[in-house]
This record gives C-alpha cells, structure tokens and sequence, in this order.
C-alpha cells in the first residue's frame, strides 16, 4: 500500500465515527476510549509513516467487537473481539464505501490488535502503541517509573510511540 503523506484526516472520517457511535449506542465510555486512541494514533502518525485512512479507521473501529463478543460469548475477552471486530468493521467500510485494500489491512489490524498475531505494518505499529497508551494508567496503575519504562520499552512498536509514553507516563511521574 502506497504511503499517504499528506497527514490530512481520512476521508470520510466523521461517518465513520458516527457508524461506530451507532454500533456502540448508549456504551459512552467505549465511545471515548475509541476517540482518544484515535486522537493518540494522530500524533503518532505525525511522526511516523503510515496510511493515515488504515490507521484512522483502525484507532475508530479497534474494539468494534466487543460488544458481538459479549453477545456471542457473554465476554469482552481479546479472543473474542479479534474474532468479531473484523466482520463488524468490514460491513462498516463497506458501507461507508472504502476501497478493499483499505478495509482489508483495516480488519487485519481490528483482528489482531490485543495479540499483534501475524502483522507487523507501521500502520499496526501506530494503532497498537495508541491503544496501550491510552490504557496504561489502568492496566499498569502503581507501577514504578523504571517499572514503566521497561514496559514501554517492552511493548510499544514504535519510536514516536515509545518517547510519547515515556515523556507522559514516566518522566511527568518524576516531576511530580
């Protein structure tokens, strides 16, 4: 896939909020942890490279799965929402009109976001640090600065994406 440097936001993208809004309803707490990671995937990508219509769609419909997931198996698991999030974006995509390369490597990215099994695209690289970024002051609560810095260093993929959790989450904690 060619490269999209223009960093312009992702053609149709408030459709595309809105279908994961309408998908998600009542659920505003899904709502606005879709949007930060969104929202954090976009200062990611301006320092990386990286389709900014894969990655866009993939911050907006990341967990799109959860809820088919609690549906079909009464749990959020991240099994469950790698296995369901896809077909749920997919229709979505499709709906909205994008090309099939775009919601291909977009479902890939949703299928594959909470085990990065078999996919390793700058574009995957920039969902997958946002998503943890916005997720680390719950899942990893009490933990020591070097704690945190080795974890950062650990899991997140990229560099624009390491430096932004060590600057917020590591060195704003010794500043405190």
């Amino acid at each position: 896939m060619e490269c999209d440097k223009t960093r312009q936001p992702a053609e149709g993208i408030d459709r595309l909020i809105q279908a994961m809004k309408d998908v998600f309803g009542t659920d505003r707490r899904r709502i606005a942890h879709a949007l930060k990671v969104w929202q954090v995937t976009k200062e990611i990508l301006a320092e990386e490279s990286g389709s900014p219509r894969v990655v866009e769609a993939a911050a907006i419909l990341h967990d799109i799965g959860i809820q088919e997931a609690e549906r079909k198996f009464g749990s959020s698991a991240a099994r469950y929402q790698e296995t369901e999030g896809p077909p749920v974006a997919r229709r979505i995509m499709e709906g909205l009109g994008l090309d099939e390369q775009t919601i291909e490597h977009v479902c890939r990215i949703v299928g594959s976001h909470h085990s990065a099994h078999d996919i390793d695209t700058p574009e995957f690289g920039i969902l997958w640090d946002a998503d943890w970024m916005v997720n680390i002051p719950d899942a990893f609560a009490g933990h020591s600065k070097d704690q945190l810095e080795r974890i950062i260093h650990k899991i997140f993929k990229t560099k624009a994406g390491k430096e932004k959790a060590v600057n917020l989450f590591v060195k704003r904690k010794e500043r405190r």
